[in-house]
C-alpha cells in the first residue's frame, strides 16, 4: 500500500471515529434527558408555585430586562411591547433598550418608548458612540447603570412572555449559587418553509435533550444569549461580558459555572422566537455559532481542563458541547475522501474491506444520531410525528451546513478576526411570511466550494452504487443533496444580489444624465 494511500485512509478512518464519538455523545444526551425530564420538571414547577404562594408581590426583588439592538426596524416593536407587558408589579421592574442602531430603529424605538412610558413603566434607552464588544459591549455598558440586581435578556427577535418573570424569579432566587435561570426558545414561524420546519425541530432537540440533561444531571450548560435572567453579582464575579469571542453567552456561562454557580434550565418556560427563513440569514448565523463556540472552546479549554470544581465527566462533556461544531471539518473531510477510499478498497484483502464496512457502519449510525435526538425530544412535545417527516429535510440542512461551518471553525483556529455579523430578521410569523430588510453577505468562494462538493458527492455516490454498497450510499446521497442545495441556492442569491445593486447604480447614472 502506497503512503498517500496509508494517509487517506487513516484520515478517514480517525475523521469517522470523531463522528462517531460526537455521534455517541447525542445519543447519551437523549437517553439521559426521557430518564429524568419529568421528575426534574415537576420539581421546577413546585418550587415556582410555592414562591408565587409565599412571596407577597411587595416582596419580589428589582429585575431589569435588557433589550439590545442593531438595525432591527422589522422587530423591535413586537419585542419591546411584550416586555411592556410582562406580568411582574410595575414598580419592581425596568426596562433597558440598549440601541446601537443607526438605521430607522432610532426612530422607532423612540415613539414606542413614549407610549411605554404613558403606561407607568420605567424604560430608558442607552446609545453608544461605538460598537466597541458588539453584543457582549452593549450588555456590559448599559449593566453599569442598570437598577436590577437581576437582570433578563431578550434579542430583537423574540417575544417576551407574559409569566416569564414570575416563573424564572422564583427558580433564580431560590438558592444563592443560582447564576441564571435559561428558557425554552419556542417558534413563531416553524411551519413557514421546509427550512424553518428543520430548524424548529433541531432546536426542539437541543433545548429538550442537550439543555435538559445538562440540567437535570448538574453537568454545565450554557445561556443561550436571550430567553434567561441573570444574577448580577454573579456576572461579575466570572468576568463580566468579553467581547473577545463571538458567543459571548457560551463565554461567560463557562466561566460563571467555574466559579461555583449554576445554571438551571425550564423547559416549560417557552421564549418566542423568529427562525431565519432563508439559507443566508441561517449561514450568517450557523458561522457566527460555530466560530464562537470554537474560540470559547480554545479561550477556556485549559481552565476547564485544570478546573477542580468540575467532575471528570463535566469536563469531558464541556469539551464535547464547546467543540461540537467541528463535526463539520471530520464531515467534509469524510466527503472528500470516500471517493478515493473506494478506489483503495478495490485493491484492499478482504479483511481490510470488512474494516471498511465498518468504519461505514459508523458514519451511518452516526448521521442519524442527531436526527434520532430530534425525535426522541418531539415524543416529549407531542411533536414526534412532525420529527419523523422532516427527518429527510434535517438531513439535507445538516450537510448544507458542514462547509459554511467548518470553515467557520478555522478561522476560529487561525485566529482571523471578523465582525459580528448579527442574523437578518423580518419580523415574520406562520400566518404573515415576510423578507428581511437586510441581508447578510456570504463569500462567493464558499458558495463554490459548496456546489463543486455537492456534484463531487454525486460521483461518489455513483461509484458507491457501483460498488454495490447501496446502504452506505444514503449518508453520500444526503451530502451530495445538502451540499448542491446550499451552494445553489447561495450562487442564485449572490447573482440576483449582484443584477439588483448594479441596476440600481445603471438607474441612478441614468437618471442623472436625463
Amino acid at each position: 500500500m502506497a503512503n498517500w494511500e496509508i494517509i487517506v485512509l487513516s484520515l478517514y478512518v480517525a475523521s469517522s471515529f470523531c463522528l462517531a464519538v460526537y455521534g455517541s455523545h447525542c445519543y447519551l444526551m437523549i437517553f439521559l434527558f426521557l430518564k429524568r425530564q419529568k421528575k426534574s420538571r415537576n420539581k421546577i414547577q413546585e418550587s415556582i408555585d410555592n414562591y408565587i404562594l409565599n412571596q407577597k408581590e411587595e416582596t419580589y426583588p428589582y429585575v431589569t430586562i435588557q433589550l439590545p439592538f442593531y438595525n432591527e426596524k422589522s422587530v423591535v416593536e413586537r419585542v419591546m411591547l411584550s416586555a411592556a407587558e410582562v406580568d411582574y408589579p410595575k414598580d419592581k421592574f425596568e426596562i433597558q433598550i440598549l440601541d446601537d442602531s443607526n438605521d430607522e430603529t432610532v426612530d422607532i424605538v423612540n415613539r414606542i418608548i413614549e407610549t411605554i412610558r404613558s403606561q407607568g413603566i420605567n424604560i430608558s434607552v442607552i446609545r453608544r458612540h461605538d460598537r466597541k464588544d458588539y453584543k457582549a459591549g452593549a450588555l456590559a455598558n448599559g449593566m453599569t447603570i442598570c437598577k436590577g440586581e437581576f437582570i433578563a435578556i431578550f434579542d430583537a427577535d423574540f417575544i417576551v412572555p407574559k409569566s416569564f418573570l414570575k416563573r424564572a424569579i422564583p427558580l433564580i432566587t431560590a438558592q444563592d449559587d443560582v447564576a441564571c435561570v435559561q428558557g425554552r426558545w419556542g417558534h413563531i414561524n416553524s411551519q413557514e418553509n421546509w427550512l424553518t420546519k428543520a430548524q424548529s425541530v433541531g432546536i426542539d432537540g437541543h433545548f429538550a435533550a442537550e439543555q435538559g440533561a445538562r440540567s437535570y444531571y448538574g453537568m454545565c450548560l450554557n445561556f443561550n444569549g436571550t430567553g434567561g435572567v441573570w444574577r448580577k453579582s454573579a456576572i461579575l464575579a466570572g468576568g463580566g461580558w468579553q467581547g473577545d469571542t463571538l458567543t459571548e453567552d457560551l463565554d461567560l456561562s463557562y466561566r460563571v459555572q467555574m466559579e461555583g454557580y449554576r445554571i438551571v434550565y425550564d423547559f416549560d418556560n417557552v421564549c418566542l422566537a423568529e427562525i431565519p427563513n432563508d439559507v443566508i440569514a441561517l449561514k450568517s448565523q450557523q458561522k457566527r455559532w460555530a466560530k464562537g463556540s470554537m474560540q470559547t472552546a480554545i479561550k477556556l479549554a485549559p481552565r476547564i481542563i485544570k478546573s477542580k470544581r468540575l467532575a471528570w465527566y463535566e469536563k469531558i462533556e464541556a469539551m464535547l458541547h464547546m467543540t461540537h461544531y467541528s463535526v463539520a471539518i471530520f464531515m467534509t473531510i469524510v466527503c472528500t475522501l470516500t471517493f478515493p477510499v473506494l478506489g483503495i478498497a478495490e485493491n484492499l484483502k478482504v479483511e481490510m474491506n470488512y474494516l471498511l464496512y465498518i468504519v461505514w457502519s459508523f458514519i451511518l449510525i452516526s448521521a442519524l444520531a442527531p436526527c434520532a435526538m430530534y425525535t426522541g425530544s418531539g415524543i416529549v412535545l407531542g411533536k414526534w410525528k412532525k420529527s419523523i417527516r422532516t427527518f429527510p429535510a434535517m438531513m439535507v440542512l445538516g450537510t448544507g451546513l458542514c462547509v459554511n461551518n467548518a470553515l467557520a471553525v478555522l478561522e476560529a483556529f487561525t485566529k482571523k478576526k471578523t465582525a459580528f455579523v448579527r442574523t437578518p430578521k423580518s419580523g415574520s410569523t406562520d400566518v404573515s411570511k415576510k423578507k428581511s430588510l437586510y441581508q447578510a453577505n456570504t463569500p462567493l468562494l464558499f458558495c463554490l466550494i459548496e456546489l463543486t462538493l455537492g456534484i463531487y458527492a454525486f460521483a461518489t455516490l455513483y461509484k458507491y452504487t457501483y460498488a454495490s454498497t447501496h446502504i452506505f450510499g444514503l449518508f453520500i446521497l444526503s451530502y451530495a443533496i445538502g451540499m448542491t442545495c446550499f451552494g445553489y441556492i447561495t450562487l442564485r442569491y449572490k447573482a440576483f444580489y449582484w443584477f439588483s445593486r448594479n441596476s440600481k447604480q445603471l438607474q441612478a447614472a441614468t437618471s442623472k444624465l436625463e
